[in-house]
């Protein structure tokens, strides 16, 4: 809690460049942009970081193929190649990854059409990932067993982008990225509204832990509060020309279907995209669009009867899948960016995740809507433009403030990791060598990771059962990731409640000792409150 209360304390004290109200993406980027250019930023968020609309997406990180059957390819184009952008700056944590899609008989278009369209998709992705390919039946069945191929009329296969770890770990890595870059941010800080003094925005928050309340000053105000930007405006008296309508989406966790590492892709009954994704020892299975008139969402007995009936009629599973098999679920709603006279119901299916950014350029306020992990890069650069054009210097312009560390860097560390013989270590169970785990979620810090296994041994010892996590992954996390509660790390900076069982973490020794190393002498109040709560109880309340 140290780096919490150090940052809580800067916020009282400092006047800031600009004041970022949400540590989701659209937050996390922006903050990352502006601190990595020399703009003194803070960055609050009401829950924890990236726990909306940020830690419930699908992980995919894709040029947008649907948006070209509504015409949107000056959209496409623009995701594709931010795509891009990202598989070459996060190569360990952004990859791409093969999506085999069936066709079946009644669907709105032959195989062909949408084959021809991924011809095309590929193109406007300057060709950056592999050939697409068209399948037969046979051949669909061939490459992967266990899709249902006696209503196929045929397929395709073709490449866009995945997240090997969970969504919320890419956005906190942004937020940790700022700190890096001198920036100020504190999760569980509640923004209860702002007024303008003179050149300055005057910010009242709420310590949601300790129950406080101060004042925090910037010269510009930032509104990146996700769902709840709309909310947020009214608050603080802002007439917008965009608004958000909702539209929510639910992933279930299932047992591992398949050892094949592509996701498949489908239509579902009502004729929108429905994937099968691979997350670790598990499957993700997905999405609904359901419109809904707000952000806070649940996931129902018709949600989890429509996935399950939707993916037991396109997979030749042994056993049908049933609510019993669910591990955990994912639910939250996709913000979409509209204008006053937008979002009816006849367009919404086809509604983008495009971000808008509305600017009050006499009250320095900016105000961001929509967006997507894919598109972050893009936002965190305009955020930057913007605030430059509202007279906040930007001392560094032309410094890249995003991508993992050099080549040279990464090869260095698995040297040491090879010289140590740290991959005989990996687990039997693991997808990927430990040495490429630690790396992709610490860069620079897994040597912190490889001197402390050096000094002890035990540091290298899995903790929690189930889960990648070794012992002296806990301290570099409580020093520098800022986990206020258990669910913090279980939910966000991992994907450890998603992918174990509940009863197997309530049993397992480690994460007791795994609380004492992260919280110290409040570990056991933060062990009984993380049981106490309802899953989804505080995550519905973080903005």
């Amino acid at each position: 809690m140290q780096l919490r209360d150090d940052n809580l304390r800067r916020l009282d004290e400092q006047v800031f460049d600009v004041l970022i109200v949400g540590g989701g993406i659209n937050g996390a980027s922006a903050a990352a942009a502006l601190s990595g250019k020399g703009v003194d930023v803070a960055l609050i968020d009401r829950g924890d970081f990236a726990g909306g609309t940020s830690m419930h997406s699908s992980n995919l990180v894709w040029g947008g193929i649907k948006y070209m059957e509504s015409g949107e390819f000056s959209l496409v184009r623009k995701l594709c190649k931010s795509r891009n952008h990202l598989l070459k700056n996060y190569p360990s944590a952004v990859r791409e990854i093969r999506f085999l899609t069936t066709i079946e008989r009644g669907f709105r278009h032959h195989p062909l059409v949408p084959w021809f369209g991924t011809w095309l998709y590929w193109l406007m992705g300057s060709g950056f990932t592999r050939l697409p390919h068209y399948l037969r039946p046979a051949a669909l069945k061939a490459r992967e067993p266990v899709i249902e191929t006696g209503n196929a009329l045929g397929g395709f296969e073709y490449s866009d982008a995945y997240l090997h770890d969970n969504d919320a770990r890419f956005v906190f890595n942004f937020v940790r990225s700022a700190l890096d870059y001198g920036a100020v941010a504190a999760n569980y800080v509640e923004s209860l509204g702002a007024r303008r003094e003179g050149d300055l925005w005057v910010i009242q928050v709420r310590d949601r832990i300790a129950g406080t309340t101060f004042e925090v000053r910037s010269r510009v105000l930032i509104n990146a509060a996700g769902p709840w930007v709309d909310e947020h405006n009214r608050l603080t008296h802002q007439a917008t020309e965009h608004r958000h309508v909702f539209s929510k989406g639910i992933h279930l966790i299932v047992p591992r279907l398949t050892e094949s590492r592509r996701i498949l892709a489908f239509f579902d009954d009502d004729g929108r995209l429905f994937f099968v994704i691979p997350m670790g020892p598990r499957t993700c299975i997905g999405t609904t669009d359901t419109r809904v008139d707000g952000p806070e969402v649940e996931v129902t007995d018709e949600d989890m009867s429509f996935v399950l009936d939707n993916i037991n009629k396109r997979l030749a599973l042994t056993t049908p899948l049933n609510e019993q098999d669910v591990i955990a679920t994912r639910c939250g709603v996709r913000p979409l960016a509209v204008k006053p006279n937008g979002g009816g119901d006849r367009d919404f299916l086809n509604l983008s995740r495009k971000h808008a950014i509305d600017v009050d350029e006499p009250g320095r306020h900016l105000s961001i809507f929509g967006g997507k992990l894919t598109d972050c890069l893009n936002v965190g650069e305009e955020v930057v433009a913007t605030v430059q054009r509202l007279g906040v210097e930007v001392a560094y312009p032309d410094y890249r403030w995003y991508g993992e560390p050099p080549a040279s860097v990464r090869e260095a560390f698995l040297h040491r990791a090879r010289l140590m013989a740290l991959d005989e270590r990996t687990d039997e169970q693991a997808i990927e060598p430990l040495s490429t785990r630690l790396w992709r979620r610490y860069g620079l810090k897994a040597m912190d990771l490889l001197e402390a296994i050096h000094r002890d041994p035990r540091q290298g010892e899995r903790l929690i059962e189930g889960a990648d996590y070794l012992r002296c992954e806990f301290e570099l996390i409580r020093r520098r990731e800022m986990v206020t509660r258990l669910e913090d790390f279980l939910r966000r900076r991992s994907k450890v409640e998603q992918v174990v069982p509940r009863a197997m973490l309530r049993d397992s020794p480690g994460l007791e000792e795994a609380c004492t190393i992260l919280f110290g002498e409040a570990a056991q109040q933060r062990l009984e409150e993380y049981w106490s709560v309802e899953a989804g109880e505080i995550e519905a309340d973080s903005v």
